[in-house]
């Protein structure tokens, strides 16, 4: 029986059905979660009534060095899995998504960059507000490479980035170079995974925070896959590994604020920004302003076509209390608290 079978019969109640598989068992999760929203890819194509591919080149606003596309070359299924696929290509296309064209003239704004990858969101396909997202993926290696599993606002109601709040699921810069992490012993190679939350007001007003998940020194994301989730409710955020609660922020740590006509900001009331509906985006980034300075800088050109292969993606839903998300946590003891920051 297959790891997805297997899984999804576990989570329905029927244990029996996995009682003979070979594979290990990951720690189990909290419970009252109802799947509600899944790709396995199995399909022969992609999705688009569950995913949007988004098209620009400007770089991701964080200096990236690759263009979007939705070429086949750059994002496809194959047995099973989302393959993303960064190449390196002098590419020239269209400079911003077509969402964020404001005008013909903006419309017509070309950019340049020398690889090209893509980037896919479930926005207006699948959009939450709370519950357990969880994603089973192989990160590519090397410096310069950026994979994220990730979440922004669907309205964008308490304004412009970061008022409205984004969530990191998953990052992970420059796998298998040397770590610069100063905790680890020398010559380790980077296996660290981030979990952040961004927040507060719009740029440059914004502020973020988040902890880093170390693998063994024997094991690596890039190696092979493991499971990434987040539980999301009313009050606090987790994050997981294989299951692995690592580390929880509570609402009293985040904040938004808006802008006003005539500059000045107002706080949010509740629990603002992540009180409203978000969606899912998978992207495979290159270079950009956190990778290109950290590790060996810069980005190695060598070693492409590199890959970004995604097994699934399983949303679910507290049937406890679906309105707060409150009721179904997966919580560990050994979990970090996050401190967060004002600004």
């Amino acid at each position: 029986m297959s790891v997805k079978a297997c899984a999804l019969l576990m989570l329905a109640g029927a244990l029996s059905a996995c009682q003979h598989t070979q594979q290990p068992v990951e720690a189990s999760i909290g419970h009252g979660w109802q799947l509600v929203w899944q790709d396995e890819f199995n399909a022969t194509n992609i999705d688009l009534n569950k995913w949007q591919h988004e098209v620009n080149c400007r770089g991701g606003g964080n200096d990236e060095q690759q263009c979007y596309t939705a070429r086949s070359k750059n994002s496809y299924l194959q047995d099973g899995l989302l393959h993303i696929v960064a190449i390196k290509e002098d590419y020239t296309g269209p400079l911003y998504n077509a969402d964020e064209v404001t005008s013909a003239a903006q419309a017509k704004l070309q950019g340049t960059q020398p690889f090209t990858s893509a980037r896919l969101r479930t926005k207006e396909h699948g959009d939450w507000r709370y519950g357990r997202f969880e994603i089973r993926a192989k990160l590519p290696a090397g410096q310069g490479t950026w994979p994220a599993i990730w979440m922004l606002p669907t309205d964008w109601e308490y304004g412009t980035w970061a008022s409205s709040g984004e969530i990191d699921i998953m990052e992970a810069v420059n796998l298998k170079t040397v770590t610069d992490d100063k905790k680890a012993p020398k010559g380790t190679l980077e296996s660290r995974i981030h979990g952040t939350l961004h927040y507060g007001g719009a740029a440059p007003e914004n502020v973020y925070s988040g902890l880093a998940y170390s693998f063994a020194v024997d094991q690596n994301p890039a190696d092979v896959f493991h499971t990434y989730a987040m539980e999301w409710q009313q009050d606090e955020i987790r994050w997981y590994v294989d299951n692995i609660h690592f580390a929880t922020f509570n609402s009293e740590q985040w904040y938004s604020k808006s802008k006003q006509v005539d500059g000045t900001f107002v706080e949010n009331t509740g629990f603002a920004p992540f009180d409203k509906r978000f969606h899912l985006l998978l992207n495979f980034a290159i270079g950009g302003n956190w990778p290109a300075n950290v590790n060996d800088k810069g980005v190695d050109e060598s070693g492409f076509d590199k890959q970004m292969l995604v097994d699934y993606v399983r949303v679910f839903q507290c049937s406890v209390n679906p309105e707060t998300g409150k009721g179904c946590a997966t919580v560990q003891p050994s979990a970090k608290s996050i401190i967060g920051m004002r600004k």
